[in-house]
């Protein structure tokens, strides 16, 4: 069981299924992922279609397979609320259904031969730069979808797709408004400031031990230690067993043979094809007729890449001047691959092939057959490979004695004498666990605190951190969180006292400064005597100022003639600065045609992502939605 979970969630496959969920994820969501299989006991219903409970649970099981490949290999499902993620994927499928039905309204479709289309040139499909039903098939099942299921997948995205693209290409923002977003994106301000700082004023605040006392007692229950544990451990590791195992000879020649006794031959066909497709503006007979014009241009002489380029329907190939690479039986249609197979090496189908998406023009480049690898070639591989597998089925065996070991014993002695293990002990952490790679982990945090653990003194049953990883825990100490004393908290308190203290004096002499403004008195005079700063020019992206000025200066009103705007802001050390506006100063603006392009584009598509949103929540507002 071990080694099989092991098997399905490594490699090369594993990391394809995150890649194609991520790139489902950016085009609708992971509630996109789910089938259409239809169920009973729906969850709910939308405009009376069901949403099924079959669709939910997969949702679930995809949602909690994305967020646990993006938590990484220490990953624990005993953290996810499936209760929380079970109520967010079903408001997804109610969206997606919505959306689902918005687009069919529309009259909005994506064609079984645009789905076949779209999986034979899907990298994730493919293997050497060409599409491999092997590969197709095994991330499907690793996803947990069947083909059909698949197609039905990619045929709702791109309907609703669609929708979405008519608003964002439907956008467009007025010359006005581009002039407009310019000038103030261009504007400039003339200021000047001066700083109130907080250090001056903390030297001079004094903190009583009677205010400390008294804060104190009015925060008492802010003042808790954390929960701790200390553990012991053992660590079993798949790598240590590896360095303990030598691959023999024999066991080379015995893979080796398998390989060969197991080996089968494949023909593999190299293949190019010019496409004439039937569609509402070609019916069969002209296409038909378009493909037998083209074999005669073939027999004329005219070169076949050169006529793909320029003839093909199939654009992905046409590229190429045709080429499909380099495929085995099952790939293709039974017609195309009947065609194909009965062909000779540089032979041309004489006559077009009628497949579902059109009429063909076949051309066999090559032909290959695999070969048996000699021993000498398959040596390193055979040698890694059984290393892989020895070391692997140690590490099974061992974890399940380790298993079965603690779980009779009392502690951890026996379990370490028995499978040479060194006991680990670490010091007192809390539930958000220490720096050591093992009490940061997760995993081992949940199981530390696990109540029945503590109360009982057993060991836990092994925790797995990675795939090559394994420990066993027995909780030694346990502290439950207390109050601190107050000679505990006073310095941490002192320090809060004197913050809110410095704060208060701060917030009075800016207010007292910003009344004196009001009365018209210059900004020099009641700064007494602390620097005042002027900055002439000052634009929206400068970097010599503190942000908290500049968003504040940005803020002010435009002052009228012969006044000036004032504020007072806070800053991050804590100081204060009193601000004066004294000036705005519009720019002209002469924008480029591409700096007009390129602003039009981007304004133009946040409307556009803005009005889909809109539309999106009108619709929900709208459809009639029944959940159980």
């Amino acid at each position: 069981m071990l080694q099989s979970i092991r098997d399905n969630s490594q490699g090369i496959i594993a990391k394809i299924i995150v890649g194609l969920i991520a790139v489902t994820f950016a085009l609708f969501g992971v509630e996109s992922l789910v089938s259409l299989t239809a169920g009973s006991n729906s969850p709910a219903t939308v405009n009376g279609e069901e949403i099924s409970q079959q669709d939910l649970i997969q949702g679930v099981q995809l949602q909690k397979r994305q967020m646990l490949s993006q938590m990484g290999e220490d990953a624990d499902p005993a953290l996810l609320d499936d209760n929380l993620i079970s109520n967010m994927v079903l408001e997804g499928l109610i969206e997606q259904s919505v959306l689902v039905q918005s687009a069919t309204d529309q009259g909005l479709s994506f064609s079984d031969a645009m789905i076949d289309q779209l999986i034979l040139t899907t990298p994730d499909f493919q293997q050497d730069g060409q599409f491999n039903r092997a590969q197709f098939e095994a991330v499907l099942r690793n996803a947990g979808l069947t083909p059909m299921m698949y197609r039905n997948l990619v045929r709702k995205e791109k309907v609703t797709e669609q929708e979405r693209a008519a608003f964002m290409l439907s956008a467009f923002t007025l010359p006005s408004e581009l002039k407009t977003i310019a000038q103030l994106d261009s504007q400039t301000r003339d200021l000047r400031y001066f700083t109130l700082p907080a250090e001056s004023v903390r030297a001079s605040i004094e903190v009583s031990d009677e205010e400390i006392a008294d804060y104190f007692d009015k925060h008492r229950t802010e003042f808790l230690t954390d929960e701790q544990v200390a553990i012991e451990y053992l660590l079993l590791e798949r790598d240590v067993l590896a360095s303990e195992i030598t691959v023999t000879d024999e066991q080379l020649q015995n893979a080796y043979q398998l390989l060969v006794d197991t080996f089968q031959a494949q023909e593999l066909r190299h293949s190019a094809h010019i496409l004439v497709a039937i569609s509402d503006e070609q019916d069969d007979a002209a296409a038909k007729a378009k493909a037998d014009a083209l074999v005669e241009r073939l027999a004329a002489g005219e070169a076949f890449e050169a006529l793909a380029k320029a003839e093909s329907d199939d654009p992905a190939s046409a590229e190429m001047g045709g080429d499909l690479g380099v495929n085995a039986k099952g790939v293709f249609s039974s017609e195309f691959e009947g065609a194909l197979f009965a062909l000779e090496k540089g032979q041309t189908t004489s006559t077009p092939i009628r497949t579902e998406f059109g009429y063909h023009i076949i051309k066999l480049i090559d032909v290959e057959e695999t070969e048996t690898p000699t021993f000498a070639e398959a040596k390193a591989d055979l040698e890694s490979d059984l290393l892989t597998q020895l070391s692997e089925e140690a590490y099974v065996a061992q974890l399940e004695r380790l298993a079965d070991i603690s779980f009779s014993s009392g502690d951890l002695v026996e379990p370490s004498e028995t499978l040479e293990l060194e006991i680990h002990k670490t010091d007192l952490f809390a539930r958000s666990g220490d720096e050591d790679e093992i009490t940061a982990n997760p995993k081992v945090l949940s199981v530390a605190f696990d109540g029945e653990l503590i109360k009982e003194g057993l060991n836990s049953t092994p925790i797995e951190l990675d795939s090559g990883r394994a420990v066993v825990l027995r909780v030694v100490q346990h502290e439950l969180p207390r109050e601190k004393t107050i000679d505990e908290v006073s310095a941490n308190i002192k320090d809060t006292l004197i913050d809110e203290k410095v704060s208060q004096a701060l917030t009075a002499q800016a207010d007292g400064i910003i009344a004196k403004l009001k009365q018209g008195e210059s900004l020099e005079n009641v700064a007494s005597g602390a620097t005042v700063m002027t900055l002439a020019g000052v634009a929206r992206s400068q970097q010599d100022l503190a942000q908290e000025l500049r968003t504040a200066a940005f803020k002010l009103p435009k002052p009228a003639a012969d006044s000036i705007s004032y504020t007072a802001v806070d800053m991050l050390d804590g100081s204060k600065s009193i601000l004066v506006l004294d000036n705005v100063i519009d720019a002209e603006i002469d924008l480029k045609p591409e700096e007009i392009s390129y602003m039009s584009m981007m304004l133009s598509n946040r409307k556009g992502q803005q009005d889909y949103q809109d539309y999106i929540t009108q619709l929900k507002e709208n459809a009639e939605v029944e959940r159980l």
